[in-house]
């Protein structure tokens, strides 16, 4: 016998379900007609029981679920899939205003009925979407901004660095024009200590604005540009630069481009007083984790930094100064085989060999 109060308890309890869900809900026969729907369906979207139940769907609310992309879903997505999830649809809903509604959709077939019923549940994502679209243009903003920031960085760098160009050629043009020759010295040395400086903002430049500096290039064309300065052809010497593999930060490297030109000024100026065929100096530059280790050895007379009388002046002062902002300890071994000044930060062991 057909037991009609289970039928009835089971629709009871199927109602019960479909209120308790807090998202809009609807069940619709296969003619899409609505069979039920959730209490927050009406009370969201402002339509009552009476002019819902056995509507069809399109035309509750004054025509408000009319829309072309919900005829989509259910009249040809639904049909060839079954199942549909996450299909969004924006919509100008009456006493809600335009929306942004993510649906889920099932189509249910029975075994033993050829009817159909579609469970149909909404859910509203518009505040979700206000959120991603103020992020992405958050993050656009922010890029922008970035970019913008880079070129002006970039923009200063070129700047700065042709300001230190200017200012080391009026040094040089002044040198040549002095009587004194001391005066002169002192004026192409202080034209070195700029080009130092201006070769790492020309790094910094083709780098496009990072703080790091590739510190065997840099140093090498450091010592390039001063080889090509300062070694006439009376007394030929080889300047050789051997480093390791690294990247350095600008205020670092300008505090070891800096010691290695006094270096080289020192060594160009006392090392050799008389000719000699293979005079050379060797910049070694070592890394081991943070520390590291950096040399300047020539080959000359073993008369420089250390000698009496030759270690107070200003390039004395700028060396002891820079070592001391480093961290860093300074070393000098003078002997008749040429000068080795060495600057190490902790206790760093050599590996690389001196040349003879």
């Amino acid at each position: 016998m057909f037991d009609f109060q289970k039928v009835r308890d089971a629709q009871i309890l199927a109602q019960a379900i479909v209120n308790t869900i807090p998202e809009p809900f609807l069940v619709l026969d296969d003619r899409l007609r609505v069979l039920t729907a959730s209490r927050s369906f009406y009370r969201i979207f402002g339509v009552d029981e009476e002019n819902t139940i056995g509507h069809l769907l399109y035309s509750l609310g004054d025509n408000q679920w009319d829309i072309p992309a919900l005829r989509i879903l259910l009249e040809t997505i639904i049909p060839e899939r079954t199942a549909m999830e996450g299909f969004e649809v924006e919509h100008d809903f009456p006493n809600l205003g335009q929306r942004t509604m993510l649906l889920n959709a099932r189509e249910v077939v029975y075994e033993n009925s050829t009817k159909r019923t579609i469970l149909l549940a909404f859910m509203d994502i518009t505040d979700r979407r206000v959120i991603e679209r103020a992020k992405e243009h958050l993050h656009q903003e922010t890029g922008d901004m970035l970019i913008e920031k880079g070129v002006l960085l970039q923009e200063m760098q070129h700047r700065v660095a042709n300001s230190l160009q200017i200012i080391a050629s009026i040094l040089l043009l002044k040198a040549r024009g002095v009587a004194s020759e001391e005066t002169r010295q002192h004026l192409k040395e202080a034209h070195q200590r700029v080009m130092s400086v201006a070769e790492i903002q020309r790094h910094l430049y083709l780098t496009q604005g990072t703080d790091q500096i590739d510190v065997g290039l840099y140093l090498s064309k450091l010592c390039e540009s001063l080889a090509s300065s300062m070694v006439g052809e009376a007394q030929p010497i080889t300047v050789k630069v051997t480093c390791d593999d690294g990247m350095i930060d600008s205020d670092k490297a300008v505090s070891l481009g800096l010691i290695v030109t006094e270096l080289i000024i020192n060594a160009v100026k006392y090392a050799f007083p008389v000719f000699k065929d293979d005079a050379a100096i060797h910049i070694t530059y070592e890394i081991s984790g943070t520390d590291w280790h950096l040399s300047v050895t020539d080959n000359g007379v073993g008369k420089a930094l250390g000698e009496a009388g030759k270690g107070s002046g200003l390039g004395t002062a700028i060396v002891d100064a820079l070592v001391k902002k480093l961290g860093a300890v300074m070393e000098i071994v003078c002997d008749a085989d040429g000068m080795k000044i060495a600057v190490s930060r902790s206790t760093f062991v050599s590996r690389m060999t001196q040349p003879a």
